[in-house]
């Protein structure tokens, strides 16, 4: 029977949470590496009563489950697996699958397009994380370390347990604002449990109190992880991006620049960096990677860019600098 250390190491951490529980567990049968759709080797799902009931899943297969390939001997795979965490009605006896159908679509993201997850990430789903509960309103994901299952050190190197967070669409518009841990405080989530039958949770009085935290920290939010980051430099510089992501890059920008951060927007195999200055330049810094330096004085123009709709728009205070979203 092949070994497989890392895959022990994740048994023993959810045993440390759930004892001697034994977990619905969904095995994959044709591996990624030999041609299959899926890249988790697994998930489990575990039955919790405290403190609200839920379904704990847990993913097998973002780290080194078997013998050591990766280079890097200090990190395990990718360095994470998920967890989610799912309201449980009290009758319910079974998991559902579909948590399990979600981790391995955010692994195929992250195996096919090289752009990784870490606290403090967010993505837009585009519809319901549930794709069986069309009436969601739960259509945004964050990610948290897993409040109980941590990070561990396994012979293949350490992995940090990350937690799914399932948000409505103003929720997750304050998280890239703001920040996620911190909304996520606000909203009071037991052990961030994800209801996908609530309403959003951000009344006037929690909204008021995001956009005082935007105004006096900034947004956390250092990377952007979109479907698409592309720049062209051979006729001035043209920076193009996804026309759902627009908008959300311009609300970041507005949560970093001002307070002297930074920000990443990356995709597959090019990114775009933002960087306060004084004066605009635009260099290639690293491999696939275009640093622009904006000005204050050009940062409103860059932001009314990157409006929700497929177009070119120049910059006017940035002469030879347009925005193309497609």
């Amino acid at each position: 029977m092949e070994e497989a250390p890392g895959w022990a190491a994740i048994d023993k951490a959810c045993a440390r949470v759930h004892g001697d529980a034994k977990p619905q567990h969904w095995g994959t049968l044709l591996k990624w590496s030999l041609g299959g759709e899926d890249p988790l080797d697994g998930v489990s799902a575990y039955t919790r009563a405290e403190p609200t009931p839920h379904w704990h899943y847990v993913s097998y297969g973002m780290s080194e489950l078997f013998e050591k390939e990766s280079e890097d001997l200090e990190v395990s795979g990718w360095g994470f697996e998920f967890t989610f965490r799912l309201a449980r009605a009290a009758e319910e006896t079974e998991p559902p699958l579909w948590p399990a159908n979600l981790m391995q679509n955010l692994a195929r993201y992250v195996f096919g397009t090289g752009n990784w997850f870490a606290p403090g990430h967010h993505m837009d789903a585009g519809g319901p994380i549930a794709a069986d509960n069309a009436d969601s309103l739960i259509r945004t994901v964050a990610f948290i370390a897993d409040p109980e299952l941590g990070e561990i050190d396994t012979p293949n190197g350490s992995l940090q347990f990350l937690q799914i967070v399932g948000l409505t669409h103003d929720e997750y518009e304050a998280a890239t604002e703001w920040n996620t841990e911190s909304l996520l405080d606000l909203l009071r989530l037991p052990l961030a449990v994800t209801d996908i039958n609530r309403a959003s949770l951000l009344t006037p009085e929690l909204a008021e109190q995001v956009r005082t935290g935007v105004e006096r920290d900034g947004s956390n939010s250092g990377e952007l992880m979109v479907d698409l980051a592309q720049w062209d430099t051979s006729d001035g510089v043209t920076l193009r991006f996804g026309v759902r992501v627009g908008e959300r890059i311009a609300r970041t920008l507005r949560g970093r620049l001002p307070f002297g951060y930074g920000l990443l927007v990356a995709s597959g195999e090019q990114a775009v960096g933002f960087l306060p200055a004084d004066e605009f330049a635009a260099e290639e810094t690293d491999e696939g990677v275009l640093t622009v330096s904006i000005p204050d004085s050009a940062l409103d123009d860059v932001v009314a860019a990157l409006r929700p709709e497929a177009g070119r728009t120049p910059v006017p205070s940035l002469p030879g600098v347009t925005i193309e979203i497609v």
